[in-house]
């Protein structure tokens, strides 16, 4: 019974040993320049303010919506159409159904002016 779990043992250690190493090395060799512009606080595309609580363009939100809407879509479809002859009727109107959520969503983004790029 163990025997069965030695080769994902040894996947594990290797990867670890193999990550460890490339950590060390690049923390070694790796260049140490640091000055004011590299240590200022930068989040989510916009520089630090005093206040915490300012208002974002609208149009971030709306481009993490279209992040969502792909990456749910990619998310589904591969593992939909690998079991499609299992699912088969019900399987594919459920997806349709899913679709036509997505392309709402993509819809919505487009009349927002999301996809428009100033």
């Amino acid at each position: 019974m163990l025997r069965q779990y030695l080769p994902i043992l040894i996947f594990l250690s290797l990867a670890t040993i193999l990550g460890v190493v490339l950590f060390t090395v690049g923390w070694v060799l790796g260049p140490r320049r640091p000055n004011a512009e590299k240590l200022s606080p930068y989040e989510c595309g916009f520089e630090a303010f005093e206040d915490s609580r300012m208002r974002f363009d609208v149009r971030y939100y709306l481009v993490a919506i279209i992040f969502i809407v792909f990456d749910l879509e990619i998310a589904f479809f591969f593992p939909w159409a690998v079991s499609l002859q299992i699912t088969g009727t019900f399987g594919l109107l459920s997806m349709l159904i899913f679709a036509l959520v997505l392309v709402v969503a993509l819809a919505y983004d487009y009349k927002k002016g999301a996809l428009e790029w100033d």
